[in-house]
């Protein structure tokens, strides 16, 4: 969850900066945002730092100007207001590579620069199985409709409406990146997960799955607007909603889906219910988060789950 620590005070400028790390974790599990130090020199400015599947929280203009426009890697970056400055909220990708990154940024006066952040490390757990090759290897006819498929999420994930998911201030900034649990229940550290199959490697685990019953109701964890629905080979029932700017999250799995595409959803309204639809072995709620058209790690954005009752 992103919390109020994250806010890095840079005292030396007398500059706050909104930044955003994760403790490199070897063993896999998920880690918490953690504090940036409190003091840096006033000829080093402190710098927002981030993990791959994370997200990168970097101060991009003072609040008081028009918000300036944001892209990285030439895709469209969230932008909000914390109040005193202009915050870019931008999804890293597991794929991207450790060290500096610049965002691309425009004023309102159509004036260019740059703002700069770092990628950390992290482990992410691997699990490597011996099945046999049918299990794994599609046919050309289901090859054929993961790839049709599979550009079809990828244009569902262009979606960027201009609607900013919250107004000014810092208590509406963290508000735009808690989500609504979808379901309850226990949720696995799976994202980033990447299976070996007979040696092969496939494409790491992109979402978060949490345990829940047949017919369980899965509800939105936002407002928003629905971009896409329908029934994939992989991903079962399926519904993907759009919240502003880019911020999109994905419900797969589902045994029955209640919206449409094109409709308003609120918050905690119900889209679906839970089910084993789709390549699974027993139900459960694939969630999944992106940002800028790149999958990150849902745990960001999610409540701390409740503890498990004593036995």
């Amino acid at each position: 969850m992103i919390r109020a620590t994250a806010r890095a005070i840079v005292l030396a400028a007398s500059v706050a900066l909104l930044g955003a790390a994760v403790a490199a974790a070897a063993d896999g599990t998920a880690a918490e945002p953690a504090t940036m130090p409190a003091t840096v020199p006033a000829t080093e400015p402190a710098v927002p730092t981030t993990v791959p599947g994370g997200i990168a929280l970097v101060p991009v203009g003072a609040a008081a100007e028009p918000p300036p426009s944001v892209s990285f890697d030439g895709r469209p970056v969230m932008v909000l207001s914390d109040g005193a400055e202009w915050v870019a909220v931008a999804g890293v990708a597991l794929g991207t590579d450790l060290g500096p990154h610049q965002l691309a940024v425009r004023d309102a006066r159509g004036r260019s620069g740059s703002a700069r952040f770092v990628v950390l490390d992290k482990r992410y757990a691997e699990q490597r199985l011996k099945v046999a090759p049918a299990q794994v290897n599609l046919s050309a006819k289901d090859l054929a409709r993961v790839k049709r498929e599979q550009a079809r999420i990828r244009t569902a994930l262009q979606s960027f409406s201009a609607t900013s998911p919250a107004a000014a201030g810092v208590a509406d900034l963290q508000a735009a990146l808690q989500l609504l649990p979808p379901v309850g229940g226990p949720r696995s550290s799976s994202y980033g997960l990447r299976r070996f199959f007979n040696g092969e490697a496939r494409a790491p685990h992109s979402g978060m799955d949490i345990a829940a019953l047949t017919g369980t109701p899965v509800l939105a964890a936002a407002d928003g607007k629905v971009i896409d629905t329908g029934r994939y080979f992989f991903n079962g029932n399926t519904v993907l909603i759009e919240h502003g700017q880019g911020l999109i999250t994905m419900y797969c799995h589902l045994s029955a889906i209640g919206v449409m595409a094109g409709q308003t959803v609120r918050r905690g309204m119900v889209l679906g219910k839970v089910g084993a639809t789709g390549r699974v072995t027993g139900p459960h709620l694939h969630f999944g988060v992106a940002l800028n058209r790149v999958f990150v790690d849902p745990a960001w954005f999610l409540p701390p789950a409740p503890a498990a009752s004593p036995p």
